[in-house]
């Protein structure tokens, strides 16, 4: 499988956390099926200094690029307007 980086920044606007915190529960949904299917490895909150989630970051892997997409397309970060600014890079996990 193909392995990515996602580094996904939140938008910045008054609004964005409480889109963040809408959005979440069902990102976490998604995230648990994308582990349960093979293709989540880890992931998690960017915080800023005060602690907050301002982003994601993520590695994940995929059989087709086509499929990454399809999943990053529908996610409800991506659907719900969480996310501004994204990142998506080849990536390979370290055999250690």
């Amino acid at each position: 499988m193909k392995q990515y980086v996602i580094y996904a920044y939140d938008g910045t606007d008054k609004q964005a956390l409480e889109r963040r915190m809408t959005a979440r529960p069902h990102h976490l949904v998604v995230a648990k099926q994308l582990k349960a299917n093979g293709n989540f490895i880890i992931g998690g909150a960017i915080l800023n200094d005060e602690g907050k989630m301002i982003g994601s970051s993520m590695i994940v892997q995929f059989e087709t690029e086509e499929a990454l997409y399809d999943w990053y397309n529908n996610d409800p970060y991506i659907t719900m307007s969480v996310w501004e600014k994204v990142e998506i890079k080849p990536f390979k996990v370290a055999d250690v």
